[in-house]
């Protein structure tokens, strides 16, 4: 197998750590043609035309949601999107009071991601970027060859007339008119080398201003971000990403369980009521540039006491017109993920051992044989047909092959069928001496 080691070394130190990799997503996609398919038309037409999609990945622990959301990350960053993501959790929310909202936009906000930054934290650049291109711009309109004018008034002024006309399409947006306001401070301060003005501009567009009246000593800017607003400049964001000269925004928003979770009713309802305006903006076309992903199990969805589907708007938008699983429409908003069947498993498990040797360099000692009988061994188990996880059996498999290329003579069943036997005879040792004890008792 062919593949770049620093794919490889992401993709094994992930699944060995029971998480998925950010990269070679392809290597590994098993058994999710189709959906690969639809997400990749999908983002496609985000890119030609400017239009918004919202997508719910549903299915069990263990299914392949936020494989799904790393896949949609990975096409993202090819096609030129700017992604982020982030987890609900108890702090992090889309409607809360104490800055849980805005703690969600601030961790978006932090693990904004673009092709040539991959790892978060992308905005600064993204910025630099939009200004220099908006310079490259000026520099041929006005016939300029030599860089040296970057720090001319002259030349600045006309990048900041070019800055206006350029943001000026934002006003039209609540909250637009200050998030334009701060870019063009944050040019003023780039062409100035004024470092700590740009650090004050990029607090204010990461959400981390607390108070008014800090915006307004700073920069003198009247509005901050917060919970009441995020989602608005979170809008505006989209469509300066778009102006920026990127394909658009994608926010895959994981663990979508946790709304689920909130007790409070009133709360619960308040989060739903911002997953239906976001759906009713994107069908209506109330934003631009967006690619939306929540990821959830079956409950979050379909519970009807706590669940999406008892919410009556959202549960007449989201429930399938036909439910059948072998007849699922991929190009709804919901796609149900089912588990890999035992085959597909094989499939993964067979490319997995294909990487490891790659990656390590060594001849493939692992035989399609052997890795079935490990699989037949995983599904016997007892309970195995309900509790049984992909990315444990992946987890055992890779710690497999590990130990297998330090003992090259080591075979399946030594390591494994072994521990059962012990485990078994463990178990028996501990009901005898329980009898014993018993039979002392009574005695």
């Amino acid at each position: 197998m062919k593949i770049k080691r620093r794919d490889s070394a992401d993709i094994l130190s992930a699944l060995a750590g029971g998480v998925v990799p950010k990269r070679g997503l392809q290597y590994i996609m098993v058994g999710r043609e189709a959906e690969m398919k639809q997400i990749r038309e999908e983002l496609r037409d985000i890119k030609e035309n400017g239009n918004s999609m919202i997508k719910f990945f549903i299915g069990a622990y263990g299914t392949g949601k936020s494989f799904m959301q790393n896949f949609v990350r990975q096409v993202g960053l090819e096609e030129g999107f700017v992604v982020t993501n982030a987890d609900f959790t108890p702090h992090r929310r889309l409607y809360g009071s104490d800055n849980q909202a805005l703690a969600l936009y601030n961790e978006l906000i932090k693990n904004l991601s673009t092709k040539s930054a991959p790892q978060g934290n992308a905005l600064p650049i993204i910025l630099d970027q939009w200004i220099m291109g908006l310079q490259k711009k000026v520099m041929e309109d006005l016939d300029y060859e030599d860089k040296a004018v970057l720090e001319e008034s002259v030349f600045v002024q006309a990048v900041e007339k070019e800055i206006v006309k350029a943001v000026s399409h934002l006003d039209e947006l609540t909250g637009g008119y200050d998030f334009a306001k701060v870019l063009s401070i944050y040019y003023k301060s780039f062409v100035k080398q004024d470092k700590e003005k740009q650090r004050q501009a990029l607090r204010w567009l990461r959400g981390e201003y607390l108070t008014k009246t800090d915006a307004m000593r700073d920069l003198e800017i009247r509005e901050i971000i917060n919970d009441s607003n995020y989602y608005s400049y979170l809008k505006v964001l989209c469509k300066f990403v778009r102006q920026a000269g990127y394909s658009g925004l994608i926010i895959n928003l994981d663990e979508a369980v946790n709304l689920y979770k909130i007790t409070h009713r009133e709360a619960r309802e308040k989060n739903y009521d911002y997953i239906l305006m976001i759906y009713n903006d994107i069908l209506q076309g109330s934003v631009e540039g967006l690619y939306i992903t929540f990821s959830g199990t079956p409950e979050f969805l379909e519970d009807e006491r706590r669940g999406l589907y008892s919410y009556q708007a959202l549960k007449r938008r989201l429930k399938p017109a036909v439910e059948k699983e072998e007849y699922q429409d991929l190009r709804q908003a919901v796609m149900k993920l089912t588990p890999l069947t035992p085959e597909e498993t094989l499939i993964l498990l067979m490319n997995i051992r294909d990487i490891h040797a790659a990656h390590y360099g060594y001849e493939i000692n692992v035989t399609d044989e052997e890795i079935r009988k490990y699989l037949l061994w995983t599904y016997k188990r007892p309970g195995a047909e309900k509790h049984i996880i992909l990315g444990d059996v992946v987890r055992q498999f890779i710690s497999f092959l590990n130990i297998k290329m330090e003992h090259p003579t080591l075979n399946f069943e030594e390591l494994y069928i072994g521990e059962e036997t012990r485990e078994n005879n463990s178990s028996e040792k501990v009901i005898d001496i329980h009898k014993r004890f018993k039979r002392t008792q009574l005695s």
